[in-house]
């Protein structure tokens, strides 16, 4: 694949990314219940998220109402609050170095060798944006799991994985793709690729055989 159309595929897949995590982020459905009541007539649901939780019962308009204190939060969904920010404050600055390093931009002309280092080290932090956003997914799934078949929880207690973790997953395989290709632009695929990363020594010049003197007749 021609290395501009790879870097403009992983500038979209980046942005996909980002779209991704900052919608999970926001999203109140991390954890999500729904059950029937003793009286089968009610019907309710409950989304709990980062930043607030809503409540939806049968012909009531949804009321959502934000957390007053960040320490009413599980351990869980607290460390997914930093993380998921930091995610998103990765992933922009990660796009914003690959366009500087990207072959159709000109911020840093007849130099692909910087170029190049500056694509790794974009795709290093998006690789690192990835695991933020998937650490707090997984580790909040992993709860919501734990939670599910413990004994000891009544059924109005008991909660199940929301859209955000899906969306989460999804975006973090997604800016995990887009880091790999971005540090997969700076390798170069031939010997002769391999030569354009470092110029010429102008010191270096090509070796002159010496002319022999043919033999002067005597006088």
């Amino acid at each position: 694949m021609d290395q501009r159309l790879l870097q403009i595929v992983a500038l979209c897949l980046g942005l996909i990314g980002l779209f991704g995590a900052s919608a999970a982020t926001g999203m109140p459905m991390w954890r999500v219940t729904a059950f029937i009541g003793e009286n089968i007539i009610v019907f309710e649901t409950r989304w709990e998220g980062l930043w607030m939780n809503c409540f939806h019962q049968a012909n009531i308009r949804m009321q959502c109402k934000v957390y007053d204190s960040l320490l009413i939060l599980p351990p869980d969904l607290q460390a997914a609050r930093g993380l998921m920010c930091c995610s998103i404050a990765l992933g922009v600055l990660g796009l914003l170095i690959a366009t500087m390093g990207m072959q159709c931009t000109v911020c840093i002309q007849d130099n692909d060798h910087t170029k190049g280092i500056i694509l790794a080290i974009a795709g290093c932090i998006l690789i690192v944006a990835c695991l933020c956003v998937l650490i707090p997914v997984s580790w909040t799934a992993h709860v919501i799991i734990r939670d599910f078949y413990n004994p000891l929880l009544l059924d109005a207690q008991r909660r199940e994985l929301g859209e955000a973790l899906y969306i989460g997953w999804v975006s973090s395989g997604v800016m995990f793709a887009s880091g790999i290709m971005f540090v997969c632009c700076n390798i170069p695929h031939s010997k002769a690729s391999q030569g354009s990363f470092y110029p010429p020594n102008p010191r270096l010049t090509a070796y002159q055989p010496a002319v022999l003197q043919q033999d002067l007749p005597a006088v």
